[in-house]
């Protein structure tokens, strides 16, 4: 899929949004918004570790059924879960949050699906590191479709979820920095297009 094969695109400024919890700092740039995370910033529920952190930087807008949204950021990853991405929301038990994430010395990418439990899907691409990517998630049918790409490459097919398809959604850019201080991802464009025709 090419951006000439998604018509209807619409920038979405940065003050649309709002923050499911504040950040550290968030600057406006030339490139972007450059945004910092809290020490201890993260997403999950009860699965496997048995506690409930709803601490994410997510800077969320309305999204409607058959729209999809398009989130470009870079990062230096170094420490234990630093992560960023896309974040997906219907309510404190209904999210979704796909991107990439350093865990145990390799960066990889990924989605946690929330539904009163949390999990987790991942796999490396130690060779993103340094570039900017694009993470995708369109949403149709009762389901939400991520994809993800490096730079100009083409997506690649993360997850198929299923998500309320009569809920009120919430969809953008978020980070998280479970282990350190001093995270900053630079998000260089919030995009909203139409949803993906293609299924997989």
């Amino acid at each position: 899929m090419t951006d000439a094969e998604t018509p209807q695109r619409r920038e979405i400024p940065w003050s649309d949004g709002r923050w499911t919890n504040p950040p550290a700092g968030a600057e406006e740039t030339d490139d972007g918004l450059v945004v910092t995370a809290v020490e201890g910033s993260d997403a999950w529920r009860v699965t496997s570790y048995g506690f409930v952190h709803d601490t994410e930087h997510a800077l969320v807008a309305p999204l409607g059924e058959g729209r999809a949204v398009e989130v470009a950021f870079s990062a230096e990853y170094s420490r234990q879960f630093d992560q960023a991405g896309i974040f997906v929301r219907a309510s404190d038990q209904a999210w979704i949050k796909a991107g990439v994430e350093y865990a145990d010395g390799s960066l990889g990418l990924g989605a946690v699906v929330t539904n009163g439990m949390s999990d987790w899907s991942i796999g490396p691409v130690d060779d993103w590191a340094g570039h900017r990517i694009v993470v995708r998630v369109s949403r149709a049918g009762g389901a939400v479709t991520v994809r993800a790409r490096r730079d100009d490459e083409r997506f690649r097919l993360v997850r198929v979820a299923p998500f309320p398809a009569d809920a009120d959604v919430e969809v953008g850019p978020f980070l998280c920095a479970p282990t350190r201080s001093g995270f900053d991802v630079t998000f260089h464009s919030w995009t909203e297009t139409e949803a993906d025709a293609d299924l997989h």
